[in-house]
């Protein structure tokens, strides 16, 4: 679908937005406006994670989501073709970096750890009906000390144990989103290979296996 195709507004905010002088600026400010309402919003339903946060906080994080997301939508501004409105696409800018800013603060205070403890289920195996559950989750930890290497563990443990949010274990690791889910994809392939050779899982494919 081209532009000539896209829903229609009422502004050429590509034209405005790239624009001199007084329009340019009144487009920045009314971008900026759209951001802060798609942010704010975001940022009040995911209320709930911000334990003790008032008005004051939300609207601070709201207020900083809309800049960060301002400031990332112009540097890719020259994408835009026009698939859907120039606003639909600004919104989920907005929404998506005030999700980020809502993770970041919940977790600013929260110990993020990177070691192997909690690996080995420390557990005694329950009533006969869970035994295989038990057996199961056995496999597991082994397969995560024997089939990854220690960055891979630590990786796994954070994200799908711990429940780290992504943005949140980047920044504290001074890396990217891309990388880690590079390394969570290679952890479920490691871990897939490991239990389907013990007889835990189906026999993988030769693609999975690779």
């Amino acid at each position: 679908m081209d532009r000539a195709s896209a829903p229609t507004e009422p502004r050429d905010w590509l034209a405005d937005l790239t624009a001199s002088g007084r329009e340019q600026d009144r487009a920045l400010r009314d971008l900026h406006g759209l951001m802060i309402r798609a942010a704010r919003h975001q940022v009040w339903r995911m209320r709930p994670m911000l334990v003790g946060a008032g008005h004051d906080t939300c609207e601070e994080l709201a207020n900083q989501a809309a800049d960060d997301a301002l400031a990332s939508l112009l540097a890719k501004v020259h994408t835009f073709r026009g698939r859907s409105r120039f606003t639909t696409w600004a919104y989920k800018f907005a929404i998506l970096q005030a999700a980020t800013e809502v993770r970041r603060h919940a977790w600013r205070n929260r110990e993020v750890r990177l070691d192997d403890a909690g690996v080995w289920p420390d557990g005694r195996p329950g009533p006969e009906q869970l035994a295989e559950a038990v057996d199961l989750a056995t496999a597991v930890a082994r397969a995560m000390v024997v089939a990854l290497t220690g960055y891979q563990r630590r990786i796994a443990v954070a994200l799908l144990v711990d429940g780290v949010p992504v943005d949140v274990l980047a920044d504290r690791l001074g890396t990217t989103r891309g990388a880690l889910y590079k390394t969570l994809h290679e952890v479920r392939t490691r871990l897939r290979r490991h239990l389907a050779g013990t007889g835990h899982l189906p026999g993988a494919t030769e693609a999975g296996t690779r």
